[in-house]
């Protein structure tokens, strides 16, 4: 017909060779390659970029790999050549068992655009397994009486390979008693005979060592061997017959267990029991046999024993020995033949690869999403299988080689109407009846990242007190992103900048994941009052976006600092004990010296207070005892509650002591109370003596003389002060309440919002409110200044901050009112003085 078509078209020969050639490619779609099993690594398979004609410039822009391997890792390419090579051991027989062919599928993918192409590459066998006999030792029992030319069934050995490397031939020891027979069976296979040539004579030779060896076809020749060990036996010289040395069944893999297979009836030339034959199958026999088929000693009948399956042994050759009863028993044998016929009991095998899972929802029509590869294990039209996809799904199958599919995008996509498809894959095959399966894969529409995070609140405000214990929690901050998946993955992180002369990272620290916010260290009112920094929130899309929201931290005023006492300036008392002058002449409230003291703390907890203590030494003994003496009269001297000043209590007389000592305690009013101790060391002499004290003490004496003119002339205008004073507290109240009552209502009626309290201690239980000057670190550069008071009325802690009431209007702007004033008056007070 070529020669014909060939005349009738004037083509010329080469021409239509390669004619007929590019029409089998195009049709095919597939390369096929020969490899030799156990090659090396990197052993040269074939130029698979140039034999599917792509330049190699274009193999990795165009992202050239294997996308799916039916073979695992055994081959790959290299992406700059475009070759084929071996990349793993490759076991023909691990493969492929005994089939005539073996061959590794490849699916080679080039994207941009997208073509798949299927490489085939053939393992040819190598001669590497040698011939394996069932046993290394085989043991014969053997009458004495056997007639020469008498056969002896023998296990043949078997080899893994194919073809000619399987092909076996068999030789036998040197021997004057036995020979070797090989018979070829109609399909192919060998029996094998030990032949007895001379008569044996067991009071000559009671026992025959022999050693039967298997040499293969291959190049070099593998061999294996077995020993044969025979044992000559006396008196029962006739062994069980077959009718037939082979028997051949066909049996349909799915036959119900316990069905007859076939029933031997073996005959024996002796009498009696030596005529009496028990049937069993070969020790030698493969462990599948035995476990697939079982026989009846005393019937012959073999039956079924199990579930017979083509897909796992397609046939069985099953070995039977036949021993009757004699003394000793002789045995004949056979071979049952069994060739399973396949049925349509497999139902057909999808596997689906993702390629491009989940696919974005601008993604191009034609995009390839996964690779469906479909298989069944029955033969024949039973193993033709036919794909379809469900309905109303934007995606088709496009058959891209014999049961491979590949899954396309059909329509656009928008994740706003669906987030996503269920997509069945159904699998139906020829058999009858066709039986099916169905896979399904969820094709995920994917978000693009268009939403940047939103915080919970526009500015977060936390108080907590000084002195909290490090890694205390201080707020936690929450961003929403609408976007989905990674796009949504919302990671917190602060704003680096320097407060003062350190990293805001020294300070506090935010979690990445749950954005709590946590103090590092201690913080210290005294050095930072109020930290203002910005936490940043940024999702994992590609390009991430991001927000960022303010935090406000004012730190809260705990009672750490004791009063501290300074030292003595000219005319007053310092902390040492210093002797100070005094007149006897001194009369009633006479000022002779002032402590002077510091608190660092702030409100209640820096309010200070004066109070003398008793002496502990034997001038505080004699004063007591010089009182009582005197009808209990008073001590001489006292301390000013909030002055500090030591004045007399009464005119001084001759039985005072001429020293005095006197312990000032000063004491704040935190909780619990701090406290510092001052000593002062008093001389009484009289107005000559003082007047010639030491010239270092004549400022102080002075100061003393003129201190009680002075006072008159200062409470006057003391009283117009505090008056000034209060009604300046009585108009501020007015505006402020005037003025919260008028605002909007974002916090309620006329009231402030009660900020959180965190990281409170035991120690005190201030509140804050924003109106007291502090120092601020808002950003960079030098502190700000504002106000802040405090009031006795927030709880202990975070936990009690919802427990307890919080405090009314009129009692929160009394406190705060009465806490702006009081340090006006203190110092108001402390300067007339």
């Amino acid at each position: 017909m070529l020669s014909s078509l060939r005349r009738g078209l004037g083509i010329p020969r080469l021409l239509l060779w390669l004619l007929l050639l590019a029409a089998w490619r195009a049709g095919s779609a597939q390369l096929r390659y020969s490899v030799p099993e156990e090659a090396q690594h990197g052993t040269f398979v074939g130029r698979l970029a140039q034999d599917l004609g792509l330049p190699l410039a274009e193999l990795v822009p165009r992202l050239f790999r294997v996308a799916s391997r039916a073979g695992g890792d055994l081959l790959e390419v290299n992406v700059q050549n475009g070759i084929l090579f071996v990349n793993a051991r490759m076991d023909r027989e691990a493969l492929c068992g005994r089939s005539a062919e073996c061959s590794v599928h490849l699916e080679v993918v080039v994207e941009r655009p997208l073509q798949v192409f299927h490489v085939e590459v053939e393992v040819r066998d190598v001669n590497d397994n040698p011939p394996v006999f069932p046993a290394t030792r085989k043991n014969l029992f053997i009458s004495e009486a056997r007639a020469l030319d008498s056969h002896f069934s023998l296990e043949g050995a078997s080899d893994a390979d194919v073809g000619s490397n399987a092909q076996l031939t068999y030789r036998l020891s040197s021997s004057e008693v036995f020979s070797l027979e090989v018979q070829t069976n109609d399909d192919g296979s060998q029996s094998l005979f030990l032949v007895l040539g001379k008569s044996l004579d067991r009071e000559e030779t009671a026992e025959i060592n022999l050693l039967l060896v298997a040499t293969d076809g291959g190049k070099p020749e593998l061999t294996g061997t077995v020993e044969i060990h025979i044992k000559v036996l006396d008196v029962n010289d006739n062994e069980p017959t077959f009718t037939q040395s082979v028997y051949k069944v066909q049996l349909l893999e799915n036959t119900a267990e316990g069905t007859l297979v076939v029933k031997l009836n073996a005959s024996d030339a002796d009498e009696g029991t030596n005529s009496e034959i028990l049937y069993s199958i070969s020790g030698d026999a493969p462990s599948i046999t035995q476990t697939r088929f079982k026989i009846d000693p005393s019937t012959g009948e073999i039956r079924t024993r199990g579930k017979l399956d083509y897909e796992e042994t397609k046939s069985y050759n099953i070995q039977i020995i036949a021993f009757d009863k004699g003394t000793p028993p002789m045995s004949g044998h056979c071979k049952i033949s069994v060739k399973v016929v396949d049925v349509n009991d497999n139902t057909p095998e999808i596997s689906i690869t993702s390629l491009s899972l989940p696919i974005r929802e601008d993604a191009p029509v034609g995009t390839v999403v996964a690779l469906i590869t479909v298989s069944d294990r029955d033969s024949g039209a039973n193993g033709q299988v036919s794909c379809a996809l469900t309905p109303d799904v934007p995606f088709r199958l496009l058959s891209t080689f014999r049961n491979y599919y590949s899954l396309v995008l059909e329509s656009g996509l928008d994740r706003e109407l669906v987030s996503g498809y269920g997509v069945v894959v159904t699998a139906r095959d020829a058999g009858s009846p066709a039986l099916r399966a169905s896979a399904s894969v969820w094709v995920e529409v994917a978000d693009v990242n268009d939403n940047a995070p939103a915080f919970a609140q526009a500015e977060y405000t936390v108080f907590v007190r000084e002195n909290n214990a490090p890694g205390c929690h201080l707020v936690t901050v929450s961003a929403r992103d609408a976007d989905a998946r990674e796009n949504a993955r919302v990671s917190y992180s602060l704003v680096e900048r320097r407060v003062g002369e350190r990293l805001l990272s020294s300070y506090v620290s935010v979690h990445a994941e749950s954005g709590r916010v946590h103090a590092l260290q201690p913080l210290d009112r005294e050095e930072l009052e109020l930290l203002r920094f910005e936490v940043s929130a940024r999702d994992a899309g590609v390009p991430a976006l991001g927000s960022n929201v303010t935090l406000q931290v004012f730190v809260l005023d705990e009672n750490d600092h004791a009063p501290w006492v300074l030292p003595r300036g000219a005319g007053g008392p310092a902390s040492e004990a210093v002797p100070v002058w005094v007149s006897r002449s001194a009369g009633a409230g006479h000022v002779v010296a002032k402590v002077r003291a510091v608190d660092a703390d702030a409100g209640y907890n820096a309010w200070l207070s004066y109070e003398l203590q008793a002496a502990p030494n034997a001038n505080a003994n004699a004063n007591g005892a010089v009182a009582a003496a005197s009808g209990g009269a008073r001590l001489p001297f006292r301390v000013g509650l909030y002055t500090g000043e030591i004045s007399t209590t009464r005119s001084l007389d001759e039985a005072d002591l001429a020293r005095q000592r006197l312990l000032v305690l000063v004491k704040d009013h935190g909780e619990p109370a701090l406290t510092a101790t001052a000593t002062v060391l008093l001389s009484l002499v009289d107005g000559g003596q003082a007047a010639a004290a030491s010239s270092s003490r004549a400022g102080a004496a002075t100061a003393a003389a003129g201190g009680a003119a002075a006072l008159l002339d200062v409470n006057a205008s003391l009283i117009v002060a505090i008056c000034a004073v209060s009604s300046l507290l009585v108009l501020t109240l007015v505006v402020w309440t005037a003025l919260r009552c008028w605002a909007p209502a974002a916090e309620g009626a006329c009231g402030p919002g009660q900020p959180a309290l965190v990281c409170a201690s035991a120690v005190g239980s201030w509140s804050c409110s924003q109106r007291r000057r502090q120092r601020v670190s808002g950003g960079e550069g030098a502190p700000k200044a504002d106000l802040m008071a405090f009031s006795p009325s927030l709880p202990q802690g975070p936990d009690s901050a919802e427990e307890k009431p919080q405090p009314s209007e009129s009692e929160y702007v009394g406190k705060v009112s009465l806490n702006i004033f009081l340090p006006i008056l203190r110092l108001l007070l402390a300067y007339s003085l």
